[in-house]
Order: C-alpha cells, then structure tokens, then sequence
C-alpha cells in the first residue's frame, strides 16, 4: 500500500453518480440521434453508466418476426459511435453476442443487474416496453427496476398502464 500525502482537512470529493442507464434494443431503427438522447439522458439524470445493450437476431426473430441485420453489424456501428462520441461512461455489453443465440429478457436483466451498479434504468422504444409488458416475468422486474421510454406509446400493454408510476419518458 502507497501512502498519499494530502492536505489538512482534506475532504475526498462525493461521487454524485449512480447506478445504470441500460439502453436494450436491437438498435436496427435506432439512428445516431437516439443515441446521443440516450447519453444525454444518462449524463443529465447522473448516471455512472450508459450500457448499451444489443440484442441478438435470434431474440428479435422470438420478439417481434421482423428481418434484421447480423448482430455483428449492429455492434460495429455501436463502437464507431462511440469512439467518434470519445465517453468513458459508455460500455457496450456483448454477453448476447457471445451466446450467439436466442436470449429470454428475463435471463438478460439478470445478468445486467446482477454485473452492474443499482439502482438500474431500463430505457426502451415503446415498441419494446409493449413486447415487455407483455411477458409473464414484467411484474417480478418492474419492482426491481425503473423504465424510461424514448417516447410516449401511442397504445400501451396493460401491464404499461397498470405500473406507470414506475416509468418515465425521457425528454
């Protein structure tokens, strides 16, 4: 152990981030501006952390049917933005890339909570807090977490209506 030499009275400066701001998407329709809101957001509101969080073709094929480009794209694309963007506070998570296979949100928001500091924000496309909602597992997780949605749904799952104080919309 080094022995630091500080003045007296010195007072280590308070840490005033906390916790995560996970963006789950496929970010197959997400452009650079979604992104940049996102990270806005996570700095605004003081979070330590902005992961970005891809999800698999196989889990969008389960999700939603839509066709959608190899997951190895989508990351490339999140790594350039994030290098022209030069944050340290953003992190990539690739764990459903390395799976290489169809992962339940459930097995996915357990790994994240589980890997990363609380309290923890999930921020979603409307479209994706709906196909949330609409899984048997959204009410053990919505006591566990806080959604932000990009934007106001034009309809919303009833789990939605039924827990909207425990989520926001971003602005």
């Amino acid at each position: 152990m080094q022995t630091q030499k500080v003045p007296y009275g010195y007072e280590p400066p308070v840490n005033r981030n906390k916790g995560t701001f996970i963006y789950y998407d496929s970010f197959e329709l997400a452009t650079e501006e979604d992104l940049d809101l996102a990270l806005q957001s996570a700095t605004s509101r003081s979070f330590a952390k902005l992961v970005l969080y891809p999800i698999h073709e196989e889990t969008v094929k389960r999700m939603s049917k839509d066709s959608i480009s190899p997951y190895y794209k989508r990351e490339k694309w999140l790594y350039e933005w994030k290098e022209i963007r030069g944050h340290d506070q953003i992190t990539i998570d690739g764990w459903e890339g390395k799976r290489k296979k169809y992962t339940p949100i459930d097995s996915a928001l357990r790994h994240l909570t589980e890997t990363l500091p609380a309290p923890h924000f999930l921020y979603l496309t409307p479209e994706m807090a709906n196909v949330f909602a609409s899984f048997a597992s959204f009410e053990e997780w919505i006591v566990k977490i806080r959604l932000l949605l990009s934007s106001d749904p034009d309809r919303q799952h009833p789990r939605l209506e039924k827990y909207r104080h425990r989520w926001d919309i971003v602005k």
